[in-house]
């Protein structure tokens, strides 16, 4: 499982020009999954987002959590974090999860990130999106379950 998490000031999702999920200040989060996730990997990524100290303090420190600030969450489910680009010019895909299998996970690690008490917004799985985001720093982190073994 990858999670790109960028710190944003504002974001948005459309499909069809309509807003279909929009923060304030917060986490975008971009979401993919390859073959062998499972909920307890979706539960231990779920934990580092919810605790990650990424938002700045009174001293410009990077000291406070999301919770700290009172912020929300846009999620969207992205499997082109497991583009492969070893070969050619044209990505391949053969290391995302097939949306059969990373759609119920997907779903199940947004529960998980309202089950810890955060306001969470998302786009929709496998729809063609349009994503807007005022990037604050910009500050982007890049959370690989492979780490956190």
């Amino acid at each position: 499982m990858r999670v790109i998490i960028t710190r944003v000031k504002e974001a948005n999702v459309k499909i069809d020009d309509k807003i279909v999920g929009q923060i304030n200040k917060g986490f975008l989060l971009l979401v993919g999954f390859k073959d062998g996730d499972n909920n307890q990997i979706v539960e231990k990524m779920v934990d580092k987002i919810s605790k990650i100290r990424i938002f700045e303090d009174e001293n410009g420190l990077t000291n406070l959590s999301i919770f700290d600030v009172n912020g929300e969450i846009l999620s969207i489910s992205q499997f082109t974090l497991y583009a492969d680009t070893k070969k050619g010019n044209r990505p391949s895909f053969i290391n995302a999860l097939k949306p059969i299998y990373s759609s119920p996970l997907y779903d199940y690690f947004n529960i998980k990130l309202k089950e810890k008490g955060l306001e969470v917004q998302t786009g929709v799985f496998g729809a063609d999106m349009k994503v807007y985001s005022i990037n604050d720093g910009p500050f982007t982190i890049i959370l690989d379950s492979e780490e956190l073994k």
